[in-house]
């Protein structure tokens, strides 16, 4: 429009000759209207640069067309592997995907959350900080459901979809120790992070059950799951006495491990001969490092769709009842642990 304003639905109506309910009809129930009566109105729109006001339309329906996924750290690979199974499942359902990450900051979450109710989503997906904070608990109350990805939330006040972290702590310490290895370093990350405890807590068990002596283990905690990290981690091993140093790493995520295979190649240490590594998530950059890097691989986009599909079924209503899928991990063995000879 030449003035201008933005074209209305009375515009719309003007222009194409027929009453206000026809043009809503179109908009919102375009079956009931005549096929030629349709043309008429869309083009009208299409002269006129009609752009429906979804935010209204949303206001009056209670809830929009979309999902949201909160995920805790967007430089993390496996996180975007998560949402990629989110969105083929939100796309399935003729969705829309919002992505928000906190950073690893409870704030951050929190205005994320926030914005997300006024936006009146359908439901949230969220890897959250701490999964029992109590504004959780408040989104959920408001009438939007949320599940819980890659954690689980303690008694089961929400449906979760994660993977079994001391299962898989257990089965990177396990290859490492049938390698021959018998002094191995946890490269782990802020103990706030249950996957970070979880994973430790594993590689403990097993470790005891191999009657390997508890000083053999040596875990390094990191401040991030990140490559700088990593490399830091790599530092600090080089640093422990020769008759104290681990042979062997297993680190919290392939992050970590791969910032730690950068600074041993650098070094000028050979993987898996003087340092064997073993990551966590198997990332698309794992096999691709310049040694392939053996992980405990998780199940990412089936993570982010059995999410979605929980959360979409919530949003229907009907009798729901929460759910924990929890599921199961599985190592990839590969060249930073196995000898050539030994490669299976």
């Amino acid at each position: 429009m030449g003035n201008g304003r933005t074209p209305s639905v009375k515009d719309v109506a003007a222009a194409a000759g027929v009453s206000l309910g026809t043009v809503s009809n179109v908009m919102n129930r375009p079956e009931v209207v005549s096929p030629a009566t349709r043309e008429r109105v869309e083009r009208a729109m299409a002269e006129l640069g009609f752009v429906r006001n979804e935010s209204a339309r949303q206001l009056r329906a209670g809830t929009s067309r979309t999902l949201a996924y909160v995920m805790l750290d967007g430089g993390n690979p496996f996180f975007h592997d998560v949402a990629q199974g989110i969105e083929l499942a939100a796309e399935d359902a003729d969705l829309s995907l919002f992505i928000c990450t906190s950073n690893g900051r409870a704030d951050r979450e929190a205005v994320h959350l926030d914005r997300l109710v006024q936006q009146r989503v359908q439901g949230v997906l969220i890897t959250p900080v701490n999964p029992d904070a109590p504004h959780l608990t408040e989104i959920s109350r408001r009438g939007i459901p949320v599940v819980i990805v890659d954690r689980v939330g303690a008694g089961g006040a929400f449906c979760s979809v994660a993977v079994d972290d001391v299962l898989g702590g257990r089965i990177a310490v396990e290859h490492l120790a049938e390698q021959g290895h018998t002094r191995v370093a946890v490269v782990g990350g802020p103990e706030s992070l249950g996957q970070v405890r979880e994973r430790l807590e594993g590689a403990r068990q097993v470790w005891a059950e191999l009657g390997l002596p508890a000083e053999d283990l040596i875990y390094l905690p990191t401040a991030a799951l990140s490559v700088a990290e990593g490399r830091s981690a790599g530092e600090r091993l080089a640093g422990i006495p020769a008759r104290r140093r681990p042979t062997a790493a297993f680190c919290a995520n392939d992050l970590l491990a791969l910032g730690l295979l950068q600074q041993s190649i650098g070094a000028g240490l050979r993987v898996p001969e003087d340092l064997a590594i073993v990551g966590f998530d198997d990332i698309e950059f794992a096999a691709a490092a310049a040694v392939p890097l053996s992980s405990v691989r998780q199940p990412r986009q089936e993570l982010g769709r059995a999410a979605a599909q929980l959360v979409l079924e919530e949003a229907a209503g009907g009798r729901h009842e929460h759910q924990q899928l929890s599921f199961v991990p599985e190592l990839v063995a590969r060249a930073s642990t196995v000898l050539r000879s030994k490669v299976f």
